[in-house]
């Protein structure tokens, strides 16, 4: 099958593959904008993106938000007028309306954003042509989404459907997870169903979007029979040289075994997958013994976090897993990462998809 564009309003992408939005520090300028000069959507994630900024401890929003049109002007040099850049934002942090301002004044051309409700995002791009998009994981949150923003005079301009095989945050409960019903076509094929009532309505095309566990070209061609005009994969996209995590987190990648994804609490408040390490092993051990509470000064990322009673700061482990400091990090992973086997080119990868594509019928 040759894989179809990816139309967004008037934007369009080549390739209908989002490489998803990793943070922290994982889907940078150098990975975002190389997907996008490839003809693919490049996302970067908004996530305590200036963790590497020299005043970042002392003053955390101007460092996120300096470091965050850094990255937007880079991957657009980087990506040279092609595919499509945009950022992935979680509904939970704080200083949200302040990241979005700081996104649409760099020229970001699409904002993605879950792990909650975005209610407020219609009203930041007002007067905008910039393109918004709610995270949600059932044909139920596609509905309340549409119907609540509509309330805003927006409708979204595309739905990513998270499945539970993804990495990071999920919706779903842990009761969830383990259902194997829940398959991300299913689930893409009622989305899409719920949609097309809302199009009709308000004659306007929302591309629909299957997301976790994503893994091949034939993958993205069953994607798109379900109904999907295309797919966001993050998990395949770490193993790659312009990945912006240092090499031995990519290494942990190629490492990992079925055996070691684990699913854990995230402070966050939702479920998540990942490398199960001796960093999660000793906040097991923490809570065993009671102990509560994170460790230094709260960076106030979240507005779901309470520091006195979170068993871990997220910011750290995280920044600790993109410096590649693995026993003392939080390793997100997809259910497919035991799959990854080597490190290759952006490049190489858009092509293997392309190629993997056009061989399924």
């Amino acid at each position: 099958m040759k894989l179809p564009e990816l139309k967004i309003g008037e934007l369009v992408a080549k390739l209908p593959i989002i490489q998803g939005g990793m943070g922290i520090g994982i889907s940078r300028s150098k990975l975002a904008g190389n997907v996008a000069k490839e003809g693919g959507v490049g996302i970067i994630s908004t996530a305590q993106i200036g963790f590497d900024e020299p005043d970042f401890e002392a003053n955390p929003l101007d460092a996120n938000l300096r470091s965050l049109a850094k990255h937007i002007k880079k991957a657009k040099e980087i990506s040279k007028g092609n595919g499509i850049v945009g950022i992935n934002i979680m509904s939970v942090t704080n200083y949200y309306k302040e990241h979005v301002q700081q996104a649409i004044e760099s020229g970001i051309d699409l904002i993605i954003s879950g792990a909650g409700l975005p209610k407020e995002l219609p009203k930041l791009v007002e007067g905008t042509q910039v393109k918004i998009a709610p995270i949600i994981s059932s044909a139920r949150g596609a509905k309340l989404m549409i119907q609540l923003w509509a309330k805003h005079n927006h409708i979204p301009d595309m739905i990513v459907v998270e499945g539970p095989e993804a990495g990071g945050h999920l919706g779903f409960s842990r009761e969830q997870l383990k259902q194997e019903h829940n398959n991300i076509y299913e689930i893409v094929s009622e989305v899409v169903e719920t949609v097309e009532t809302f199009e009709i309505a308000f004659r306007k095309k929302i591309p629909v979007i299957a997301a976790g566990g994503i893994f091949t070209g034939k993958d993205i061609v069953k994607a798109l029979a379900s109904g999907a005009s295309g797919v966001q994969m993050a998990t395949r996209f770490v193993a790659t040289k312009e990945c912006d995590a240092d090499e031995r987190y990519k290494e942990a990648y190629i490492k990992a075994s079925k055996e070691e994804i684990e699913i854990v609490q995230s402070p966050v408040g939702m479920p998540g997958r990942a490398i199960k390490n001796s960093f999660l092993k000793h906040v097991e051990k923490r809570k065993e013994q009671g102990i509560i509470g994170i460790e230094g000064k709260c960076l106030g990322c979240i507005k779901t976090c309470h520091p006195e009673k979170t068993p871990y700061c997220i910011t750290r482990a995280l920044i600790n897993a993109v410096k590649g400091d693995i026993d003392n990090a939080l390793v997100f992973v997809g259910s497919n990462v035991d799959r990854i086997h080597q490190v290759i080119t952006v490049k190489e990868l858009m092509h293997e998809l392309v190629a993997e594509a056009e061989k399924t019928e």
